[in-house]
């Protein structure tokens, strides 16, 4: 059925290319500009978007033999995640039972299990408590009352969802709407990872706004990309999840009849996952050069810790096995869109901040054309207005795009 909606998809794009239009929304959207740097309105963002959400945060790649581990922190919560001896990826809080100490440093490696640096009391790839240090002096304590705590967990289309609330009764599947059917496409589960790099930012929505538009590619990355780079989009959406592409990607599947359509003939475009993923990358993007596999560029954006700051992780995966002799060709991909996204969209992104917080507009505008970001702030507003009884309803039943 996915192969079917992505046949569905470029089907439309070869008609709109042949027309010369794409798909515009109804209306122009306006959104309070207090919404960028309120915060009170940040608080609620993190607390009922991120810390109630499943997040992708990890790839089922690195994360491929038991013992596999990464640790990262999220919106003030440390995270680990590994591969138990099952062949199950689990998640935790990354704090020890005894007093709270970080149990695992932030990065990724292999272990048999996990000991806290504090005063070594040991966990299982399972979170399971089975040592306590000088355990006949300490006192009797129930080990299996004091594992690693747990956190909601799933694997879908090489993707590790990871939701920051332990009692989260969220539903995975109403979440992603049938949306992991169409990333499978990309080839997540099979990639490797050829690179990470950080970035700090402007408000996670500033810095998201720019992910879900190619109005400004154009213009902004003109030095860049090209001012003759695509830039009238197409969006289609699965629940909060949206791809964007442009007609103009489809050039070689309307020479082609339709039997003969492969998958990268009909998966460009930006693929993003709510609240914070941009996909972009691999072939047809602005960094293949015809010399083979170009990695895909998994962005996240964070909330940083004040509503004026984000963090955005760079995660570059290539759908083959890495060659040692393309090296260099990868870290100048890396380089590439390092530079392009600092130096051009957050660069312009900070002033935005800046420039909304004074209060001179008390809207800002979302066109026609802008239709991803209209979805967006749409699903942001109705998840703040939504209580956790109410959320699973929420997602099952979707917003009025």
């Amino acid at each position: 059925m996915s192969r079917e909606e992505l046949v569905a998809m470029t089907r439309r794009e070869v008609d709109n290319l042949a027309a010369d239009r794409i798909d515009l929304a109804d209306d122009v959207y306006k959104i309070p500009t207090s919404a960028y740097y309120d915060p009170d309105r940040w608080n609620l963002e993190v607390d009922r978007i991120f810390k109630r959400l499943p997040l992708a945060l990890g790839f089922s790649c690195e994360l491929r033999e038991p013992g596999d581990y990464r640790s990262l922190e999220v919106c003030g919560v440390p995270v680990l995640m590994a591969r138990d001896i099952d062949g199950e990826v689990r998640a935790f809080v990354n704090m020890c039972s005894h007093r709270g100490a970080i149990v695992v440093d932030e990065g990724g490696g292999n272990s048999r299990g996990f000991r806290c640096p504090y005063h070594a009391w040991s966990y299982d790839l399972q979170g399971n408590l089975v040592s306590i240090f000088d355990s006949g002096n300490f006192g009797d304590v129930d080990k299996s009352c004091y594992g690693l705590t747990a956190l909601p967990t799933a694997e879908r289309a090489g993707l590790v969802w990871v939701t920051l609330n332990p009692s989260s009764d969220v539903d995975i599947d109403l979440f992603l709407a049938g949306y992991d059917k169409m990333l499978d496409h990309l080839g997540f589960a099979d990639s490797h990872v050829v690179g990470r790099q950080n970035l700090d930012g402007p408000n996670w929505k500033v810095a998201y706004d720019g992910y879900r538009d190619l109005y400004h590619i154009p213009i902004l990355h003109r030095n860049s990309f090209g001012p003759d780079s695509a830039y009238q989009p197409d969006y289609y959406a699965w629940g909060s999840h949206v791809r964007m592409v442009s007609p103009t990607r489809f050039a070689r599947a309307a020479d082609l009849p339709e039997d003969q359509w492969e998958t990268e003939d009909m998966t460009p475009g930006i693929w993003t996952i709510f609240p914070n993923i941009s996909i972009a990358g691999g072939r047809g993007s602005a960094a293949y050069d015809g010399q083979g596999a170009s990695p895909f560029m998994i962005s996240q954006m964070f909330p940083g810790k004040t509503p004026e700051e984000s963090v955005t992780i760079q995660n570059f995966l290539l759908p083959e096995e890495p060659n040692p002799d393309d090296d260099e060709r990868y870290a100048d991909i890396m380089k590439m869109y390092y530079d392009v996204v600092l130096d051009e969209d957050y660069y312009t992104g900070l002033r935005v901040q800046r420039a909304l917080k004074t209060g001179a507009k008390d809207h800002s505008l979302f066109g026609r054309n802008e239709g991803g970001g209209q979805m967006f702030h749409k699903w942001v507003q109705a998840l703040i207005d939504t209580e956790d009884a109410d959320l699973n309803a929420l997602l099952e039943r979707g917003i009025e795009a």
